[in-house]
């Protein structure tokens, strides 16, 4: 069976600089706790901003579900990186705590970004559960070290009986199938997730 490599992409799609920063990230992302499906690279004329794309899709493990995606537009000179839009991987208007923006030569500028990368990796997430009658009907995955939370789910036919109508009162409820877990008070469990550095 072929094995899939670290940022896969093929050469020819890519310039020199762009090829550089490439075979750095894929060097690098040997050593990292995620599989080489998660990370993806996509060339300049392949993506609508016009520079190289590569983006790390961080999950939880036995959860089935993507937590977070972070990623890094490259011009050759300049790499930008921060939490990515989950579907067209655009940067956010306003930068987050996450971000990242570097210059230099390729070498540097990509050395700067996989460190970046292993930061994040390390930073540990916890998944906060809300349960009812002994089953989770709400999680919010969260920083452990910050509380900033990063993704939530809601199952209305999972929880407590009433709390659809309140929290749609409390305006909680978009109505579109989506419901915030903020303001549900403390979890009843929290769930350690991924990473382990808690210095940050």
């Amino acid at each position: 069976m072929e094995e899939i490599p670290w940022f896969e992409c093929n050469d020819n799609d890519l310039e020199p600089a762009q090829r550089e920063f490439a075979h750095v990230l894929q060097d690098r992302a040997r050593f990292w706790p995620v599989q080489p499906i998660d990370t993806v690279l996509l060339p300049a004329d392949h993506t609508p901003y016009g520079v190289l794309l590569a983006y790390l899709d961080i999950d939880a493990p036995r959860h089935n579900c993507i937590v977070l995606t972070v990623g890094v537009h490259f011009d050759g000179a300049r790499a930008r990186g921060d939490k990515l839009h989950n579907q067209d991987f655009t940067l956010p208007s306003n930068p987050t705590p996450l971000a990242l923006d570097v210059t230099g030569s390729p070498l540097t500028t990509a050395n700067r970004t996989a460190d970046w990368f292993e930061a994040i990796l390390r930073r540990p997430i916890v998944r906060n559960e809300w349960l009812h009658d002994g089953v989770v009907y709400a999680t919010r995955y969260s920083y452990a070290d910050t509380g900033t939370g990063l993704s939530q789910g809601y199952e209305p036919s999972l929880a407590p009986p009433g709390r659809i109508k309140r929290r749609t009162a409390e305006g909680f409820n978009r109505g579109d199938g989506w419901v915030d877990t903020f303001g549900l008070g403390q979890p009843d469990r929290v769930v350690h997730v991924r990473g382990t550095d808690t210095t940050q």
